[in-house]
């Protein structure tokens, strides 16, 4: 494709829905997605860390007070699901809510505006081909980053369950439940099914729901100058289902390591 070439629309969705990549086969790295996503841990943790350090009694006030405000909504959901007293869950319940919510805020962002910069920064520093320079700003639009999310949550729910339960009665339970101790193939075999369930669920709820949201951003783009009577709508609705896909994705969480924790 000559680099002064015009995207035509199917080229300009397929441009938007490419990562930036590097590698090949299985070790292909998305380097925008772990750049977004660090770069959002980075300044909201950081934000959050240097706003309990300046913390006062009485009071709160500007961002503290909002801060405060989310902080007490997660630890009220993990005290109302959560049965045990295991240090690990209200952090990790905290850091999941906040931090997919912030990766999930990024499709508010006009599809085009970061994109663009970025294009424009390469061709002018390094003479990129512009056709060549992509950019997904919304990280949970990638699958490899929600399931990765999914599968760290897996393993934390299978330390849980030692942790929680021991050996003993992690195994016990693997094999006698539902049916018995007679049938401990059959109950191995569910066991299974379960828990491979779990993070594949988990993992494209989240990301099929964003990147619905994401397409019908790119086609409403679509529309030039056109698109405003369509994107304040669709934007302010956005809003609603980012901080939704979060709270599922928190409470889904807290109820995994619930269950985890609690013996049947």
């Amino acid at each position: 494709m000559a680099s002064g070439e015009t995207l035509n629309i199917t080229q300009y969705i397929v441009h938007h829905l490419t990562n930036l990549k590097v590698g090949s086969g299985f070790w292909t790295w998305h380097l925008d997605t772990l750049i977004v996503s660090g770069a959002l841990g980075l300044l909201v943790f950081g934000s959050m860390a240097v706003l309990a350090s300046r913390a006062t009694s009485g009071v709160p006030r500007g961002w503290q007070n909002f801060f405060e405000m989310v902080l007490s909504f997660v630890n009220q959901q993990v005290k109302d699901t959560y049965h045990g007293n295991h240090p690990l869950i209200a952090p990790l319940a905290i850091t999941i809510f906040v931090w997919v919510f912030v990766m999930n805020a990024m499709d508010l962002i006009p599809v085009d505006f970061l994109p663009e910069t970025a294009k424009a920064v390469a061709v002018n520093t390094v003479g990129a081909d512009p056709h060549h320079v992509f950019l997904k700003v919304v990280a949970t639009t990638d699958p490899n980053l929600t399931f990765a999310m999914s599968i760290t949550v897996f393993l934390i729910t299978i330390y849980m369950n030692f942790a929680v339960k021991g050996v003993g009665g992690f195994m016990h339970e693997i094999f006698t439940v539902p049916f018995g101790a007679k049938l401990a193939p059959v109950n191995l075999l569910f066991r299974v099914v379960e828990e491979v369930a779990r993070p594949i669920s988990l993992s494209l709820r989240l990301f099929g729901n964003m990147y619905a949201g994401e397409m019908v951003f790119i086609l409403i783009a679509l529309l030039g100058i056109w698109q405003l009577p369509l994107a304040l709508p669709w934007a302010l609705f956005h809003i609603l289902i980012i901080t939704l896909q979060a709270f599922v994705f928190m409470m889904l969480t807290i109820v995994y390591m619930s269950m985890a924790s609690e013996s049947h």
